[in-house]
């Protein structure tokens, strides 16, 4: 049984190692990051790029994803990226930011200055 279960597990790994993107930077929660990504609208592509703070992270091997907060016109957007994607071309760090927690709902309630996060030094 426990020899069966080891076989799945390592067949699942196989099939998903192709999948899994190496070159992506190490993000942490509270980062603030820009994202390019492919949109296909009908027969054309072309590249959107996305920033915001990182409120979320969720590692679960292919199927890590975090969650991207921006402000737009005083309105509050939140998008969940998976970042395996083959959508997804590139990730940039702009800047760190010092938190305490794993995830920033918090800054749901805030808007202005009060969004703001201390920035890392290196």
């Amino acid at each position: 049984m426990i020899k069966k279960l080891k076989n799945k597990v390592n067949l699942l790994n196989e099939a998903t190692s192709q999948y899994i993107k190496q070159e992506i930077p190490k993000i942490d929660i509270g980062d603030t990051i820009k994202i390019k990504k492919m949109i296909q609208e009908g027969s054309k592509e072309r590249i959107q790029i996305s920033e915001g703070v990182i409120v979320a992270q969720n590692n679960a091997n292919i199927n890590k994803t975090i969650t991207v907060r921006k402000t737009l016109n005083n309105v509050g957007v939140e998008r969940v990226y998976l970042l395996h994607s083959p959508h997804i071309l590139k990730i940039e760090i702009i800047k760190k930011s010092i938190v305490k927690r794993s995830k920033l709902y918090y800054l749901r309630n805030r808007s202005g200055k009060a969004t703001r996060l201390k920035q890392k030094l290196d």
